[in-house]
């Protein structure tokens, strides 16, 4: 099992900046593929972005492209999501997830370990 908790959710007015933080406990850490995605009221959980165990794989949604930004510290066996020029439709619950032990590349269905997540509340 890897254990995932997230932080540094809040409210925050429209153009304004979050860097959330996922956190986990276990070395193992540093050999899983990392991923964010987040949950709207009344609509089905989406894929915001994620990066492999090297960092040498980053993907994101369209619509957070030059917006959003995932990185990881495996050293502190953390990933964070830097958020900048927020949108009220950023508004959601934003969940941190994990793959496999070892695997790379991870489908987007297939993610294994997730936090409890961390609301983010954009204003307008």
């Amino acid at each position: 099992q890897v254990s995932l908790v997230e932080s540094g959710g809040g409210l925050v007015q429209a153009g304004g900046s979050l860097r959330l933080s996922c956190a986990a406990k276990e070395r193992t850490f540093s050999i899983v593929n990392m991923a964010w995605f987040r949950q709207a009221p009344g609509k089905e959980r989406e894929f915001v972005t994620n990066i492999s165990w090297n960092g040498g794989r980053i993907a994101y949604a369209d619509s957070v492209k030059g917006r959003f930004t995932i990185s990881r510290d495996n050293a502190k066996n953390t990933v964070y999501l830097q958020m900048n020029n927020l949108k009220p439709e950023d508004t959601a619950v934003y969940y941190c997830a994990g793959g496999r032990l070892g695997q790379d590349y991870v489908e987007h269905s297939d993610y294994v370990y997730w936090g409890q997540g961390t609301q983010v509340t954009v204003s307008s």
